[in-house]
């Protein structure tokens, strides 16, 4: 089983940086595959990111290019998604998801992110 907790979220004005961590237990971290997800308020959930094991590979959702940015310490098992320019659009639950290497994956409780006009 891989645990996964989110933290970092909360409220800020536009134009504002926020920055999210995701802390993975039970699993080797440098084995987990790892992204980061969005589900705004009657939406469906959407990746906003994604990053390779070894931290070589990055892909962002169109929205956040330039503008979020997927980080990951392996050595703290830790994820990170800084994210500049917020704007209300952003404002979301934001779940971290981990995919070992036999193809199960793990969603973390999530954390608010909440962009203010």
């Amino acid at each position: 089983q891989v645990q996964l907790v989110e933290s970092g979220g909360g409220l800020v004005q536009a134009g504002g940086s926020l920055s999210l961590s995701c802390a993975a237990t039970g699993f080797t971290f440098s084995f987990l595959s790892m992204s980061w997800h969005r589900q705004a308020p009657g939406k469906g959930r959407e990746r906003v990111a994604v990053i390779s094991r070894q931290g070589a590979r990055t892909k962002y959702r169109e929205s956040g290019k330039g503008r979020f940015t997927v980080s990951r310490d392996n050595d703290k098992s830790t994820v990170y998604l800084q994210m500049h320019s917020l704007a209300p659009d952003d404002t979301a639950v934001y779940y971290c998801r981990a995919v070992r290497l036999d193809a199960r994956a793990f969603w973390g409780q999530g954390t608010q992110v909440t962009g203010a006009a």
